[in-house]
């Protein structure tokens, strides 16, 4: 008799552990590896810099513009909190300047504050230009906030807003 219950325990065993088994799943979807600096210089590359377009340039008050320039050597020297902060007195004296917001928009995205850089830059196209380098850089921030939130299908619609900034400039004899 107990060699028919070993039986039984051992078959039953068995099918339990049959039962655990599950299914191959799916492969891993990869990871998104991109480093905020790639993702800001993405929006750098989508600027461009050509000559031959029209580019319209704020004038800007000059207190406003030793922020920026703070801000700036803030940024090169590492200190994304400081420049942000910088470029958020900025934006108390101006808050309507898209150059101010694109700027702040980029230190959130070195910052990984995706949500942040979006608005930042949603509001700036807003106020902006439609048209020249500060336009694509608008967009293309967009573009790499919803890519690093993994929303490929909204990043692929602010991509297409990319070229609609170039407006070929007036050609001159």
């Amino acid at each position: 008799m107990s060699l028919i219950r070993s039986v039984l325990v051992v078959s039953a065993t068995s099918l339990l552990l049959s039962a655990c088994v599950s299914a191959p799943s799916a492969p891993p979807v990869p990871l998104d590896t991109t480093t905020p600096a790639q993702r800001l210089a993405a929006v750098e590359a989508a600027a461009g810099v050509d000559d031959t377009e029209l580019s319209v340039q704020p004038l800007r008050d000059p207190q406003v513009d030793d922020l920026r320039e703070a801000a700036i050597a803030q940024r090169k020297a590492g200190d994304l909190a400081a420049a942000a902060e910088t470029l958020n007195q900025a934006l108390l004296h101006v808050d309507n300047d898209p150059g101010i917001l694109q700027e702040r928009a980029e230190v959130a995205l070195l910052q990984g504050d995706w949500v942040r850089a979006e608005t930042l830059a949603k509001k700036a196209v807003d106020l902006g230009s439609r048209t020249g380098p500060l336009c694509r850089r608008h967009w293309a921030t967009i573009e790499q906030a919803r890519l690093a939130r993994a929303e490929k299908e909204n990043a692929v619609s602010a991509h297409a807003q990319i070229e609609g900034c170039t407006v070929p400039g007036i050609k001159r004899y």
